[in-house]
């Protein structure tokens, strides 16, 4: 967690009033980048619900959860049991093996077990047993003054659908809490992911588009990159402060992504410790970020996947969006053009390795920030 988070009271704002919903409409997605701050901001949102007595659930969504339906279940009744397994529960105790039946009622609490069980003993379909699960768990905390419960998950585009294997996670979610949240029942969704996870819900239930509120996180202004450098020095009186210069400097060279303006402030304040008035080795720095960040991706493309990369970042919009036609018009000053239908091909395969990604106006943007800055690097030392 940063000592301070700039930039982000707009997004908290949205967060407050959907907690304020008299009946959930809308639930949130919370999309961006990776290193726009995604995580950071939804560990921020959790004490927010606290406050206004809501319970918080939730976890990251691994491939593996969302292989099957019953995973993805058994998912969510493992992270719902750690809110719920101190609410007690009278069930009718069952006859005695003998003649006398037993009277009365046993407590019980709400475990994971007696979730499990309720899933189990559930007839139908898995949306059913879900479905079931969720309504017998509202029904105990209700009476408990609980206002709602947010079901926040991280990384959630992993969430997919298999229909070769007859499986669909990702729907039975959004029919489940669809169908939950139309009878009144205050379960909100607070899904973090990489901007395919909206495009990933439409497709899967149409219906999704008027079921979430979207949030894109993007990089920070100036103003709140210098913020998020110089407000953590004042309220621990640091001894070394950074200079307008080095501020810009670093701003210019995080180009506002808060990942990259911590990494670049920790490693400045590194070399501070050592010279306190040695200037900010900003080019040093990338390096190690070079390193430690961007070389593991680059190493898993192959040579014509990076020609194709080459020829993005050296477009005017490579830092926003572009289109196949850029990509093949532009291919025509190298070596080695590009047709159209090999550019698409290649596209989907980056997607897949996460380095693209293709938003919902048919245009693609690099999913990896300052990928386009790391690949000219690598140019300009290899003198080319």
């Amino acid at each position: 967690m940063p000592p301070y988070l700039a930039g982000r009271e707009r997004e908290k704002e949205e967060f407050a009033r959907l907690l304020d919903q008299e009946s959930i409409l809308d639930n949130l997605v919370l999309t961006g980048l990776r290193g726009v701050g995604k995580t950071v901001l939804l560990d921020t949102l959790k004490p927010m619900a606290h406050a206004k007595d809501w319970l918080w659930v939730g976890n990251d969504l691994s491939e593996s959860s969302s292989m099957t339906e019953r995973n993805l279940s058994t998912r969510l009744l493992a992270d719902l049991a750690v809110a719920t397994s101190n609410i007690v529960v009278s069930t009718r105790k069952r006859p005695s093996a003998g003649f006398v039946p037993t009277a009365g009622t046993a407590e019980r609490v709400l475990d994971f077990n007696a979730l499990q069980r309720i899933w189990n003993d559930t007839p139908g379909l898995a949306s059913d047993k879900l479905k079931a699960v969720l309504d017998r768990t509202w029904d105990a905390l209700e009476p408990n003054g609980v206002p709602g419960v947010v079901f926040a998950y991280d990384e959630a585009q992993n969430l997919a659908d298999h229909g070769s294997r007859d499986e669909y996670p990702l729907s039975l979610l959004l029919d489940a809490f669809q169908s939950i949240q139309r009878k009144g029942t205050p379960y909100m969704l607070a899904l973090v992911g990489l901007p395919t996870l909206f495009p990933k819900l439409v497709d899967a239930r149409t219906f999704a588009e008027r079921m979430f509120r979207v949030v894109m996180l993007d990089r920070l202004s100036e103003q709140a990159s210098s913020d998020a450098m110089t407000k953590p020095i004042e309220s621990f009186g640091s001894p070394t402060s950074l200079t307008p210069e080095s501020v810009k400097r670093i701003y210019e060279a995080s180009r506002g992504y808060p990942y990259f303006i911590q990494f670049i402030c920790r490693e400045a304040f590194d070399v501070w410790m050592l010279q306190p008035r040695a200037e900010i080795p900003i080019s040093g720095i990338l390096r190690k970020l070079d390193d430690d960040f961007f070389a593991g991706r680059w190493a898993r493309v192959t040579d014509r996947q990076r020609d194709l990369l080459v020829i993005i970042a050296h477009l005017d919009s490579s830092s926003r969006e572009f289109s196949v036609q850029d990509i093949v018009s532009a291919s025509k000053r190298s070596a080695k053009p590009f047709t159209s239908s090999h550019v698409n091909r290649m596209l989907v395969s980056l997607g897949e390795a996460g380095l693209v990604y293709k938003n919902r106006r048919g245009r693609y943007s690099l999913a990896v920030p300052l990928l386009d800055a790391f690949i000219l690097r690598q140019l300009e030392e290899q003198g080319q």
